[in-house]
């Protein structure tokens, strides 16, 4: 019963997370691409590498979503 509370308590983690990097990797492309021109150097360079660590975030979260579906007997999808 712990372990399905765990799990349940991981899968809205997992979906709040998954959330935050999707809105996070937009975020950062914006400003990496079309607002480039309007950005110093050193915010372009930090919108680069926030693509890149948010896009990895966003990866994990989406695996761990679906190891926590997984132990919950729900569908995987």
């Amino acid at each position: 019963m712990a372990d399905s509370q765990f799990m349940e308590r991981l899968l809205k983690f997992a979906n709040g997370a998954l959330l935050a990097s999707v809105m996070a990797v937009i975020a950062t492309v914006v400003l990496a691409y079309p607002l480039a021109g309007s950005l110093p150097m050193p915010a372009q360079v930090g919108a680069h590498i926030g693509t890149l660590i948010f896009a990895t975030t966003l990866k994990l979260s989406y695996v761990t979503r679906l190891v926590s579906l997984y132990s919950l007997g729900r569908p995987v999808h």
